[in-house]
């Protein structure tokens, strides 16, 4: 039985951060504490620090510290193999393994990187380490200017290897494999390898190939004129701008690094402008070689834009500053958060999870942390895709948020808002989407306008709503929304972020109605603290909820809470724990608890309690010694409005914790609201509660 596995390769560039981050990511679903190690890296930490180590680390959080990811640098390994302390480097690299075995439950360590000086003694040392670990390997493959044999052959090789030093082989992944070669790879492999091991391909992907514009100015030594904010940008293709406009512009690809001697005004304020155009594709950044920087007027036009593209200034002439930039090989950094993801993906589509969690032996942990907690949301929202809508088009935090959705592939999605002004904005903002995925709708000039109009007219006429009145509201986009997804045209709506919450779910509470048998529409917040996920209710709609009312709010929040893979202990807070308290307040409290005891005698729930009772071991043991409860509380209901909603606050600026929600309950269909701060994490983690909620 093994709690660590080996990532391995035989070359440089073969992409083991694919591997590494999809791994991670995967077995966070499963254990609480991941460690991540790299027994051997390139450069000395005072000077430099691993890439690798902390893109990692830093994405997911690793509670690890950098001294603790690794065992040697190259130079310092090298010297070791020098004097024949090779038994010495294994001692060292397995006793720091071990010692993360003890505090935590799962190590994933990434071979090294067969970069500079030294690289001869690497694939030998690599298998040594397996081997004394006892590490299962999946071994990387780069297909990367490779003819299908040679990627075959290559793997032949190194799964032998390892294999005759009775190292078991987990997984071959052949990765950077060109389209036209992913089916002949595919065939070869399974034909090949028929013996268990797990088989993936992941095709070539340009978004990972591709450098951003701050790798470019590293490699080729520039000076930023320019564009500071958007040196992020993807370079997907490179030109030189060297010929008349009519015929530059012609030559213009999505994410284009356009390259031009300094003097060239007229290709750098066209290239600017087409930038801003819509009939153009995006420009990534502007290249200025040959050491001339633009003249006084150009930089004044060009200070005077509020949106610039990266601009750099470099000496060198322009077929070697072409050379230099053909020849970068991008990296996954700690701050492209979009490479990351790509990443994640591209492993999540191309390799069997499911086998591989199958054979990879993990602790399963007591309770659910949140990086599992997210991690399950976005496995249960895959597996029955639902159609949300999302009304507030204008808004940046929504549109980043959808094309996270889009691009993992989470939910289908209708954007409202005008189209022109929307498509506009994704391309502003550098999001690339594809139109075909979303539907993008200005509700009055809908086909759905007149017969949503005359719907809600029928539905609101006894309520003294007029034809008239009714097809006003329809151009809410609240309403409009709402209507979607109370005709079935939408599975759900994600609405607040620049709304109220009046403004939210007043359509909802007018015609989509509640669930047959709930006294009252309520919200939980799923809150992601460090070690656990707690459920907090009501914290967003109900400003003193009766203690009937409390009762139904805690049985929803509990029945939510199992929903989503949280075992609910429900604790009724109060200002008093148990018979201590007296008053109208504690009384309510009590009341509800003896209403939820009576209608749902297989919840476990104690109250009144106090919140430090409900969630401190000591302190509910102290208070309530024979409760079930107390000190293991999973799902808090809060006695008013204003308690929860401060408590909740509270929690989280104070422990950093992920606030999801607030998800209403106890609607026919889901609508849920945002909170007018929200980032764009909130409204896409909304949208992936709210989705589940559709499933129902």
């Amino acid at each position: 039985m093994t709690n660590n596995i080996f990532i391995a390769t035989a070359e440089p560039y073969s992409g083991k951060s694919i591997v590494a981050l999809g791994l991670v990511n995967m077995l966070l679903g499963k254990a609480k504490k991941i460690a991540y190690f790299k027994p051997i890296i390139n450069h000395n930490p005072r000077e430099k620090k691993d890439v690798h180590i902390e893109t990692v680390v830093n994405h997911f959080g690793l509670p690890i510290t950098y001294y603790d990811t690794f065992a040697f640098t190259r130079q310092e390994a090298m010297q070791h193999m020098e004097n024949e302390k090779r038994g010495e480097l294994i001692d060292t690299i397995i006793r720091k393994v071990k010692k993360l075995e003890e505090n935590y439950d799962f190590t994933v360590i990434e071979g090294s990187d067969f970069i500079g000086e030294g690289t001869a003694f690497e694939f030998d040392a690599n298998i040594s380490i397996a081997k004394n670990l006892n590490a299962p390997v999946i071994i990387v493959i780069s297909g990367n200017n490779k003819t299908t044999a040679q990627i075959i052959n290559n793997a032949i090789t190194i799964t032998r290897n390892f294999q005759q030093r009775e190292v078991q082989v987990l997984a071959i992944v052949a990765n950077m494999i060109k389209p036209e070669q992913v089916d002949d790879v595919k065939e070869l492999l399974q034909s090949t390898f028929n013996n268990g091991i797990i088989l993936a391909v992941i095709p070539e992907e340009r978004g990972l190939k591709s450098p951003t514009m701050k790798e470019i100015n590293e490699s080729i030594g520039g000076k930023l004129l320019f564009g500071e904010q958007q040196m992020s940008n993807q370079v997907d293709h490179f030109i030189m701008g060297a010929m008349q406009l009519p015929n530059f512009l012609k030559h213009m690809k999505e994410n284009v690094l356009i390259m031009t001697p300094g003097d060239r005004g007229d290709i750098i304020i066209s290239a600017l402008q087409a930038n801003l155009s819509t009939s153009y594709p995006k420009v990534a950044g502007i290249v200025l070689t040959g050491g001339i920087e633009p003249e006084e007027p150009i930089l004044k036009l060009v200070e005077g834009l509020q949106t610039v593209v990266p601009i750099i200034s470099v000496k060198t002439g322009s077929f070697m500053t072409a050379t230099t930039v053909g020849s970068i090989h991008s990296r996954i950094t700690p701050e492209n958060n979009k490479k990351i993801q790509l990443a994640i993906d591209a492993f999540e589509r191309n390799v069997d999870v499911k086998a591989l969690d199958e054979k990879i032996v993990t602790y399963s942990s007591e309770g659910m942390t949140p990086h599992m907690f997210q991690y399950q949301l976005s496995k249960w929202a895959r597996r029955q895709q639902k159609h949300i809508v999302l009304p507030e088009g204008n808004d940046d935090r929504i549109l980043k948020a959808a094309t996270r959705l889009l691009q993992q592939d989470i939910v289908k999605l209708t954007i409202l808002g005008d189209p022109a002004e929307v498509l506009a904005s994704f391309k502003r903002l550098g999001l690339i989407v594809d139109p075909s995925r979303v539907k993008i709708i200005n509700p009055a000039e809908s086909p759905l306008y007149n017969d949503y109009v005359q719907t809600l007219y029928e539905l609101r006429k006894s309520k003294n709503v007029t034809h008239e009145m009714a097809a006003d509201l329809m151009t809410d986009v609240s309403y409009f929304g709402t209507m979607m997804v109370y005709k079935g045209h939408a599975d759900g709506m994600v609405s607040g972020a620049v709304h109220t919450t009046q403004h939210t779910i007043r359509p909802a509470l007018q015609f989509v109605k509640t669930k047959p048998g709930v006294s009252v529409v309520s919200s939980v917040f799923f809150m992601c603290l460090p070690d656990r996920v707690s459920v907090f209710g009501d914290c967003a709609v109900n400003p003193n909820p009766t203690a009937e009312q409390l009762a139904d709010i805690a049985i929803l929040s509990a029945d939510n809470s199992q929903r989503f893979g949280i075992e609910p202990r429900i604790a009724m807070l109060s200002y008093s724990s148990g018979t201590s308290g007296e008053g109208e307040d504690v009384e309510k409290v009590r009341k509800a608890t003896e209403i939820v005891k009576q209608k749902r005698p297989d919840l476990n729930v104690e109250g009144p309690i106090q919140y430090d009772a409900a969630v401190d071991p000591v302190v509910g043991k102290q208070k309530l010694p024979n409760s079930e409860v107390a000190g293991r509380a999973s799902v808090l209901i809060f006695p008013d409005l204003n308690t929860g909603n401060n408590t909740y606050k509270a929690v989280q600026r104070e422990t950093g914790a992920i606030a999801i929600g607030p998800m209403l309950q106890g609607l026919n269909k889901p609508v849920n609201d945002l909170s007018r701060g929200c980032t764009v994490d909130d409204i896409f983690n909304t949208v992936i509660i709210t989705a589940i909620q559709a499933q129902d």
